[in-house]
């Protein structure tokens, strides 16, 4: 099967194109500030975060577990495999009245190289009322396997749209 070719979109200035991202991904320290809202109740507002950034993927940002508010987090049933960071086990988001089965995960044990993400949650945005980076609404990436986190700062296009599996 011939390789998909994509139309990169040349980032502007402050932003970052996905397709500049490495691969396998690479963790970042990040000291933008991310609000997450659910059922109308902030869970989590830190500036301690981090990001990792693969190709063709928005970045995921990963929340330190002790910046969530008590409670509002849960195991899940399930559990997946990345061929990089290793087995990931889920979480349920609670809010009063608001519950998101499998809304977050975490890598308990992460592989060689992902040691940043030991006891830090990741979240799939669109799964929450409202998430913010620095002030900007998130918008989700495309699907429902991703959890990549769109904002003006990145350029894609992304993985995850309709036709982009043999990316």
């Amino acid at each position: 099967m011939k390789p998909h070719r994509v139309n990169r979109v040349v980032p502007g200035p402050g932003q970052e194109s996905v397709w500049d991202y490495p691969r396998p991904p690479r963790v970042e320290q990040s000291t933008d500030r991310v609000v997450v809202t659910i059922g109308g109740l902030v869970i989590v507002d830190t500036d301690d975060a981090v990001r990792v950034l693969e190709t063709s993927h928005p970045p995921v940002y990963y929340l330190p577990r002790s910046a969530f508010r008590a409670g509002s987090l849960e195991p899940a049933p399930g559990q997946s495999y990345c061929e990089f960071k290793g087995a990931a086990s889920y979480l349920s988001v609670f809010a009063p009245g608001r519950l998101e089965v499998a809304a977050g995960w975490y890598y308990p044990s992460p592989t060689r190289g992902f040691e940043d993400l030991v006891e830090r949650v990741a979240l799939y945005p669109g799964r929450m009322d409202e998430v913010t980076v620095n002030g900007e609404r998130v918008l989700p990436q495309p699907g429902d396997f991703y959890g990549g986190w769109i904002t003006s700062r990145v350029v894609g296009p992304f993985k995850g749209a309709p036709g982009s599996l043999g990316w």
